[in-house]
């Protein structure tokens, strides 16, 4: 297994459609980077949010999430409360080849700041929005800027296709929209 450069992310974004919309060069100009890099895809974040709080005193369960434990919110800037987390989704829609796996780290601006991206990898034939947990580790309000870099994805090819793929299996993520909350 390897890593794949920029112009193997190129070539199977235009031959495949593996990341939609994709954008083939660094964007940096005023925002949080976004787009194509050395050996990755910086992703970003869309402008829906879904806020964790905790005025109704819900129980996190991810057996049964409770849908009370969390505003919606639609904007340019999330604010995520001290030492909590929102969830998000990217702008960007995936369709992972067979032979592929991803890992998924957040950006540094961010970690820097307190602010901790994670998502889980994506497996081979997964395909759809991916969903992003968004911690505040800080004492402080934190910001969220929508349309704008939150993490990046590093690709690994096999040089074998895997036996049994997240398409395979009917994965209960396949084909995820919106923000998806945990299922069982």
């Amino acid at each position: 297994m390897s890593i794949k450069p920029d112009r193997w992310i190129r070539e199977m974004c235009i031959k495949h459609r593996m990341i939609e919309p994709f954008e083939e060069k660094q964007v940096r100009q005023g925002v949080i980077s976004y787009g194509l890099s050395s050996y990755g895809y910086d992703i970003r974040i869309a402008d829906e949010f879904k806020i964790f709080t905790n005025v109704n005193t819900a129980i996190v369960d991810p057996k049964r999430m409770d849908p009370a434990s969390m505003v919606d919110f639609k904007g340019p800037v999330a604010i995520v409360p001290p030492n909590s987390f929102a969830l998000g989704r990217t702008v960007e829609y995936f369709r992972i080849p067979r032979n592929v796996l991803t890992i998924c780290l957040g950006k540094s601006t961010y970690a820097r700041c307190g602010i901790i991206t994670n998502v889980t990898p994506f497996e081979p034939e997964w395909e759809g929005f991916v969903t992003l947990e968004i911690s505040n580790t800080t004492p402080l309000p934190a910001k969220i800027y929508a349309h704008e870099g939150i993490a990046q994805v590093l690709f690994f090819e096999s040089d074998e296709v895997c036996e049994t793929s997240y398409k395979d299996k009917a994965g209960k993520y396949q084909q995820q929209r919106g923000i998806t909350l945990s299922k069982v």
